[in-house]
C-alpha cells in the first residue's frame, strides 16, 4: 500500500525518532548471472551494470539506519542482485537476496492486470459506471458516475477506508495497528468505511489515491468471473507470468524465507515493532501480494513485453491522468528520470515493508527493492517531517540502478525528480493524507 505525502505526525508533540541501528551488520551479498530475456531486449554492453557501484550504494542504504534492505537491477541479459543488514535485528540474522516481502501497493498492478483481461473478454467496459455492475455496494449518484476507469487511475474521488479501518490514528495513538493485527475484515466493510470518509473531489474531477478503489475493483471481478479475485489473481496473473516465489495472502505468515518488517510510525513505536505477521485482508486487492525482488522485474518485464494483456489493452493501462508530479496510469505509474527515460513501475507500502519497482518500457533495465523499517523518519518541532539520510541513499541506489554511470549531473537531477515522487510515495501507511495539522483535525 502507500500513502500520498506523510502519515503519523503527532498533535502538537516533537517526536524523534529514536531508533538505534544494530552494531552487528551483514554487508552486501550479491550474485550476477547471465538470464535469457527473448526478444525484448539486445544484450546490453559488458559494463552495463555496475556491480561494485550497485553493491556500494545498497550498502549505503544499510549505513544510512535501514535494518535491512534488498535489490534486484537487470539490463538486458544481464542482472545482479543484493541484499544488506538485518532480516532480524535481535538475533543478527542477515537480510539475503531473495526474500519474500509484502509489496504493498503493488498489488494495484495485478488487480489492474486482472480487471482488463476481463476487459478484453468483453465482461467489463472501462468507461461503464461500476453501479451497473455493482448497483448496491456503491449506491446513488456515484454509483452512476463513478467508471471503472475512474477506480484504476484513482479519480474517482472516494476517499480511502484506512482511518476508519484504523480509528486510533486519529487520536495519535497506533493502538488500532495492534488490536486489529489478527482481525479479518471482509471487503464490502472496506468499501463502506471509503465511501463513508468525505469525498476527495468530484468523479474524474482530478487525481486521488484511494485503497478504496482497488478493493472495489476487487469486488468487481468477483462479480463478473463468480470466483474469488485473489484466486483468479493467482491463476490468470500470477501464474501466468511464470513467478515461482509470488502469492496472494491468505494467511497472517509470511511462508519461505523473509525478514521481520520492523515499524516505527515516526518514533511513536519505539523501539520498532515487528508486524511481519499480520492479518492483511485490511489490504485486500489493493495490497495483499507477497513476492521478490527478481519476480517483480519479472511481472513488470512480461507485462509490459504484452504477454499478460494484448496491445489494446496494455495501451489503456499506459493511458495516464496528472498525478502532482508524476502520470499515473490503470494501477501502474510513470517516472521520468532526467538523462535516464521513462520507467514504469509501483511502489508499496504495508507496516514495516516498502517497496519500489521500476521497469523501462522495453523491459530491458529494472530495479525491484524492499526494506524492512518503515516511517523511520524524525519529525521536527512543528510536527513535520524531517528527511533521513535514508531517504537519499534509497533514491541513490534506485538512480544508480536506472541510470548510465558516469552520468553524475544527470544522476543529481535524476535523483531529485525521484525524491519528489516518493515525497507522493513514501513508504508508509497507505492512502490517507496526513500532511503537518492534520491530527489536529483529525484524518482526512
Amino acid at each position: 500500500m502507500r500513502i500520498n505525502r506523510v502519515i503519523g505526525t503527532v498533535l502538537g508533540t516533537t517526536l524523534l525518532m529514536t531508533v538505534a541501528v544494530p552494531t552487528a551488520s551483514a554487508g552486501v551479498g550479491s550474485a550476477s548471472e547471465a538470464a535469457g530475456t527473448g526478444s525484448m531486449s539486445a544484450p546490453p554492453a559488458a559494463d552495463s551494470l555496475d556491480r561494485a557501484a550497485l553493491d556500494t550504494s545498497l550498502r549505503a542504504v544499510h549505513e544510512a539506519g535501514m535494518y535491512g534492505v534488498y535489490s534486484s537491477v537487470r539490463d538486458g541479459s544481464r542482472r545482479w542482485t543484493g541484499a544488506s543488514g538485518l532480516a532480524d535485528v535481535d538475533t543478527g540474522r542477515p537480510v539475503r537476496p531473495g526474500m519474500r516481502h509484502r509489496v504493498g501497493s503493488i498489488s494495484k498492478t495485478f488487480t489492474a492486470v486482472a480487471v482488463l483481461q476481463q476487459v478484453e473478454r468483453g465482461r467489463i467496459r472501462l468507461d461503464a459506471p461500476v453501479g451497473a455492475y455493482l448497483p448496491g455496494l456503491v449506491p446513488g449518484a456515484r454509483g452512476r458516475k463513478v467508471t471503472v476507469r475512474m477506480l484504476l487511475n484513482h479519480t474517482s474521488g472516494i476517499g480511502d477506508y484506512i482511518p476508519g479501518a484504523f480509528p486510533s490514528l486519529a487520536k495519535g495513538s497506533t493502538a488500532s495497528l495492534d488490536e486489529d493485527r489478527f482481525r479479518s475484515i471482509p471487503p464490502e466493510e472496506l468499501v463502506r468505511l471509503g465511501l463513508r470518509a468525505p469525498a476527495t473531489g468530484r468523479p474524474g474531477e482530478k487525481w486521488s489515491y484511494s485503497n478504496t478503489n482497488y478493493v472495489i475493483a476487487g469486488l468487481l471481478l468477483r462479480k463478473v468471473t463468480g470466483e474469488d479475485p485473489g484466486t483468479y489473481i493467482t491463476r490468470n496473473v500470477i501464474r501466468r507470468a511464470g513467478l515461482r516465489h509470488t502469492s496472494y495472502a491468505r494467511t497472517p505468515y509470511i511462508e519461505g524465507p523473509h525478514a521481520r518488517m520492523y515499524e516505527s510510525f515516526y518514533g511513536l513505536i519505539n523501539p520498532p515493532r515487528d508486524y511481519s505477521v499480520y492479518n492483511m485482508s485490511w489490504a485486500s486487492t489493493a495490497g495483499s501480494i507477497i513476492s521478490t525482488t527478481d519476480d517483480l522485474n519479472h511481472f513488470y518485464r512480461v507485462l509490459l513485453g504484452g504477454r499478460l494483456i494484448g496491445s489494446a489493452a496494455l495501451g489503456e493501462m499506459l493511458r495516464t491522468v496528472h498525478a502532482k508530479g508524476m502520470e499515473y496510469g490503470l494501477g501502474i505509474f510513470a517516472l521520468d528520470l532526467p538523462g535516464c527515460g521513462r520507467f514504469w513501475g509501483h511502489d508499496g507500502a504495508v507496516f514495516g515493508a516498502g517497496t519500489i519497482a521500476l521497469s523501462g518500457r522495453d523491459g530491458k533495465r529494472q530495479v525491484a527493492m524492499g526494506w524492512n523499517l518503515m516511517k523511520y523518519e524524525r519529525l521536527n518541532a512543528d510536527g513535520t517531517v524531517r528527511p533521513s539520510p535514508i531517504d537519499d541513499a534509497l533514491n541513490a541506489h534506485i538512480v544508480r540502478a536506472l541510470c548510465p554511470a558516469g552520468t553524475s549531473s544527470v544522476t543529481a537531477d535524476s535523483r531529485s525528480a525521484l525524491a519528489k515522487v516518493r515525497q507522493l510515495l513514501p513508504g508508509g501507511l497507505p492512502g490517507a493524507d496526513l500532511t503537518p495539522g492534520t491530527w489536529a483535525a483529525g484524518l482526512r
